[in-house]
């Protein structure tokens, strides 16, 4: 129930890692390794339990710059058509994710999360605010980012960034408000990523 979403999105704004510089030329286009990102919106259940799901199907325009963060540029897309995963009983809580109640998939196929600013004092911390498009609607998102670490991956040599970045949204600020507030309108976003440097 949100993203953030995008999330994902994340790794712009952080700054000046002391790598060389022929690795990490900035601004510089980055993808998502897939493989090693995870999306994930998680919230409160009637008080018994947290639950979660995680958002599977997205991708972005992801250019970085790491000297001058204000530069760099997240826009990534969610296709929440097939886009969701929740574990055990998938097909019928998907289908209640799809539908009217919840993310109204048939009339609203997408989310979005445009990336507004980016501050950080030392490189390695700061927030990312943007613009998350959700059912037709868009609202202010702040996430808090931490570059976990910026470097060749010791497997391919490819330069990588990975971030961790969380945030905390009310659903029902998108039109998502069924069941709240037995079932939490706070909604937590945690992303996960690895980046890694598109070649030229």
């Amino acid at each position: 129930m949100k993203t953030a979403y995008a999330a994902a999105s994340l790794a712009a704004f952080l700054g000046a890692a002391t790598l060389a510089p022929t690795a990490f030329a900035d601004p510089a286009e980055y993808q998502f390794d897939k493989t090693h990102t995870a999306i994930r919106a998680t919230w409160t259940h009637l008080g018994f339990s947290h639950q979660a799901i995680q958002f599977t199907d997205f991708d972005g325009v992801l250019m970085l710059d790491f000297e001058e963060p204000e530069n760099s540029t997240v826009d990534v897309t969610f296709n929440l058509e097939d886009g969701f995963w929740v574990g055990a009983d998938q097909d019928r809580f998907v289908g209640h994710l799809s539908s009217p109640d919840l993310f109204n998939i048939s009339e609203y196929p997408t989310a979005r999360f445009v990336a507004t600013g980016f501050e950080t004092e030392d490189g390695e911390t700061g927030q990312m605010t943007g613009d998350l498009t959700l059912l037709g609607q868009t609202h202010p998102v702040t996430l808090d980012v931490t570059l976990n670490q910026r470097a060749p991956n010791p497997m391919s040599g490819t330069p990588t960034a990975g971030f961790t970045a969380t945030g905390e949204i009310l659903r029902s600020q998108w039109g998502l408000g069924y069941a709240a507030p037995a079932v939490s309108d706070e909604v937590r976003i945690e992303i996960n990523t690895e980046l890694t440097l598109v070649s030229e």
